[in-house]
Order: C-alpha cells, then sequence, then structure tokens
C-alpha cells in the first residue's frame, strides 16, 4: 500500500486526485498540503473530497505532512514547490510533480533533490498527451520545414500561465526533432504587419476562456495538405490517474529524475 499525500489538496486537480486515491485500495491517504489562510486547513480530507473521515488532515506545514508519506504529489503553483520538495527531501519522501511554468533555476532544484529522493516530473500526466509527445517527435522528424508548424493550446479562463506546460513541452520536442533553437525560432502570437510567415519557425499561441480543460493542436501545414495531431480533454480525471500511476511507479524506485514515458512503457 502507497501512503499517499497531496498538495494543493483543496484545488481543482488535488480534489481529483484524492477523489481518485479514495477508492483505490492500493493507496492509504496520509495528508494533504493548502496555502496560508486556506478555508480547509485544519480540516479532515474525507468531507472536503465528499467522503467519510479518512483521518488524514489538511495543514500549511508541509514538513509534518510528507513524513508520514510514501509519496507526495504536487500540483500547486510553482512559488509552493521549493518548500515542499525540501520537506520531501529531509523526510526521504517521494515526489510526483505537475506543476507547470517550471523556470531553469528551479528545474536545478528538481534536479538536486532527485539525487536524494525518487523524483518525477512531467508537465502532462495523461496517457493521450504522452502519446500525442511521441506522434509529435514522429511527425517533426518526418514532415521538413516546407511544413509550417504551429502549436496552439486552450484552456480555462482561470489557467494562470501561458502558454501551458504541455505546449511548452511540445515546443522543446518539436524544435528538437526539427534542430531548430526552441528560444529563437518561435514566434509567440501575431500581432500587427508581421510580414511574411518566415520558413523553420514554430508558432505558439494560448487561447484562454470559460471552462475548458485542456485542448493542444500541433499543425503542420504545407502546400496542398495540412497534418493536425490534436488531444482534448474533457475532465480532469485523466490526468489524475496518470498522477496516481506515477505514485506507485515511484514509490518502488531509489533516488533519480524519472518521467511519464517510463511509468507508461512509452519509447
Amino acid at each position: 500500500m502507497v501512503k499517499l499525500a497531496v498538495a494543493g489538496a483543496a484545488g481543482r486537480m488535488g480534489k481529483m486526485i484524492l477523489q481518485l486515491a479514495a477508492r483505490d485500495k492500493a493507496f492509504k491517504i496520509t495528508g494533504g498540503i493548502e496555502q496560508r489562510g486556506h478555508a480547509t486547513l485544519g480540516m479532515d480530507i474525507g468531507p472536503v473530497i465528499g467522503c467519510d473521515l479518512l483521518n488524514a488532515k489538511i495543514e500549511q506545514d508541509p514538513f509534518p505532512v510528507v513524513k508520514w508519506a510514501d509519496v507526495l504529489i504536487d500540483f500547486t503553483h510553482f512559488s509552493a514547490l521549493p518548500e515542499n520538495l525540501k520537506a520531501c527531501v529531509a523526510a526521504n519522501t517521494a515526489i510526483v510533480i505537475g506543476t507547470t511554468a517550471i523556470s531553469p533555476a528551479l528545474m536545478k532544484k528538481i534536479v538536486s533533490a532527485s539525487k536524494k529522493i525518487p523524483v518525477l516530473q512531467s508537465p502532462n500526466m495523461s496517457v493521450g498527451v504522452n502519446l500525442l509527445f511521441n506522434l509529435a517527435a514522429m511527425a517533426g522528424s518526418s514532415l521538413d520545414s516546407s511544413y509550417d508548424l504551429e502549436i496552439t493550446e486552450v484552456h480555462h479562463r482561470m489557467k494562470k500561465d501561458a502558454p501551458s506546460g504541455t505546449a511548452l513541452k511540445l515546443l522543446e520536442i518539436l524544435a528538437d526533432s526539427r534542430g531548430v533553437d526552441n528560444r529563437k525560432d518561435v514566434v509567440y502570437g501575431r500581432q500587427g504587419e508581421t510580414g511574411f510567415r518566415q520558413q523553420g519557425k514554430i508558432g505558439v499561441f494560448a487561447l484562454r476562456g470559460g471552462d475548458v480543460v485542456g485542448e493542444h493542436t500541433v499543425s503542420f501545414l504545407g502546400d496542398g495538405e495540412r497534418v493536425e495531431l490534436v488531444h482534448k480533454a474533457s475532465s480532469r480525471e485523466p490526468f489524475a490517474k496518470g498522477a496516481l500511476l506515477a505514485a506507485k511507479f515511484l514509490a518502488k524506485k531509489r533516488a533519480g529524475l524519472y518521467h511519464m514515458r517510463q511509468v507508461l512503457g512509452m519509447p
């Protein structure tokens, strides 16, 4: 049985993860973490996620929470991640990181922590999106620069970062497959007199509105034909299921930095 704690326990993703974990006999929920002043602090997780008492509370301080857990799943804001990482290292607790908008400096901290504890970091944990990553790499290598490449993502109005972590991962994969610089050869949106489209550039666009869970489209636009790879999420459940698969995977691993392709058995 995997003893599980969740950071961002009362958020949309946190609740979904905990609801699924509560129905899975492979898990024992041991605690949750929320930000200072949150209305659920001190509450038992059970009523928060709509089930019976679990004898596991939501707390602000990550240290007493993670010391009872085998794995922490973290879908919080990136500003909370350093303290959660520090707590996990101190408690020798594995961590699954679904947080996005991770800076290079924060990534260095994740890599450093992975030398002491098992860490899995992914911008997206759904099976479908990870398949999209593989398909994008294949298409990017197969279709040359005569096919103009555009990435479009759509999310709900409450999402704070843009482009999404998934879109940025797609950009990284496609830039690598094309042999271009994902910092210089990118156009983030267009406005005004932009002139003709330069060959080899990759366009990235973020749309926000409504309650869209997440949509990502990679378009290869050639002369006379267009190839599109599309993933649409209608609920957060696929991401929560993937995070729980990652937690089961990580609970059996030694210190190291892992990725979802390993969890899913993808090349």
